[in-house]
């Protein structure tokens, strides 16, 4: 196994664990309190619960994370830009996120880095699977080498 996808899926199974762990308790709970985030953190977004951003984290964060991990243990083929889209979904999700929120706060830098991860990861990944494809295509008879 690729060091490259070695860490394209730990660091799948990091956000996807806690995007599904983060929205199933923002939906169980909209008021935020069992994560310890106060309501008052929204005064500035159009909503007034944790609701709509508890499914949004568990639908593209959560469980995309884990779809986008099959394809790569699977090593199916693209899987490479399933990753670098996690990466770019997630990356958009924090900086909307700060935006709504107006401020940032240390897990924000985390989770940009593991977007930055996932994106850079998924075009390594992308790029090793173009090459070994290159290398598995017979000579075509055109090809005067």
């Amino acid at each position: 196994m690729r060091a490259a996808r070695v860490i394209a899926i730990s660091t799948l199974i990091f956000l996807g664990i806690g995007s599904v762990v983060g929205g199933v308790l923002l939906i169980l709970d909209p008021s935020g309190r069992m994560l310890y985030m106060p309501v008052s953190l929204l005064q500035y977004s159009p909503f007034r619960s944790f609701l709509v951003q508890g499914i949004l984290l568990l639908v593209t964060n959560g469980l995309l994370s884990f779809a986008v991990l099959a394809l790569t243990v699977r090593h199916r083929a693209g899987y490479g830009w399933w990753v670098a889209l996690q990466g770019c979904v997630l990356f958009g999700w924090i900086s909307v996120e700060v935006i709504l929120l107006r401020f940032v706060a240390w897990p924000h830098y985390v989770y940009w880095e593991t977007a930055l991860v996932l994106m850079v990861v998924g075009f390594v990944l992308r790029c090793e699977e173009k090459v070994s494809q290159a290398g598995n295509n017979p000579p075509s008879e055109a090809d005067p080498n």
